[in-house]
């Protein structure tokens, strides 16, 4: 396989498992953001992960909250992010899950976090960081913290992106009613076929 067929393959593979087509992006929202309105920028197609052009940055200090909910349930199996580089770049990275209205910092600071990470310094790229599979297994909404510059002042991020697949709930509900209602058909023969066997011992 040539180099060129591998990044076609990648890209479709990367495109194909990206959850941007299921984030609310209407709803997403942050804190401490210099334009409140840029939250939902950051939320871009996977062609635009690499562009400059559209960020977020706090506002006061180097303390930034973004929240984002989905449209269905998902099972997230990385988080993407590509931030600013130098004293513009945070370092941490924590993550809580299913907090439907977000939370605010206090709310933050107090909640012991589904996943707390440490950013690799120095990227001026999108990184990939892993989340803990089962616990991201069934997932409406995801809080994100994003704090520790090394200047202290602002903090800038210029994409989030999500890997994993949507949790198909039609399809879940559609089998479980298939189910019950095979168990349905199934009842009345099933004591039928017990009548006939206490019948026939009482014949016995």
């Amino acid at each position: 396989m040539s180099h060129r067929e591998e990044s076609i393959q990648d890209f479709l593979s990367d495109a194909t498992n990206n959850l941007f087509g299921v984030v609310d992006r209407d709803k997403v929202h942050g804190l401490n953001l210099s334009v409140p309105e840029d939250a939902k920028e950051v939320i871009k197609p996977w062609d635009e992960r690499e562009s400059v052009e559209k960020y977020c940055e706090t506002g006061v200090d180097d303390e930034l909250i973004l929240h984002v909910p989905f449209s269905r349930n998902v099972r997230v199996r990385s988080v993407l992010i590509k931030t600013a580089r130098g004293d513009s770049q945070p370092r941490r990275l924590r993550i809580y899950a299913n907090h439907p209205a977000g939370l605010d910092f206090a709310e933050a600071e107090s909640t012991r976090p589904q996943q707390d990470i440490s950013l690799l310094e120095g990227e001026g790229g999108v990184v990939e960081y892993p989340v803990k599979a089962a616990t991201f297994a069934n997932v409406i909404s995801l809080t994100l913290f994003l704090t520790d510059t090394s200047g202290g002042e602002i903090n800038r991020i210029y994409f989030v992106g999500f890997k994993g697949d949507a949790r198909d709930v039609k399809k879940d509900v559609s089998e479980h009613l298939d189910i019950r209602a095979a168990n349905a058909a199934d009842a009345p023969i099933d004591r039928l076929a017990e009548k006939a066997a206490g019948s026939q011992n009482l014949i016995r």
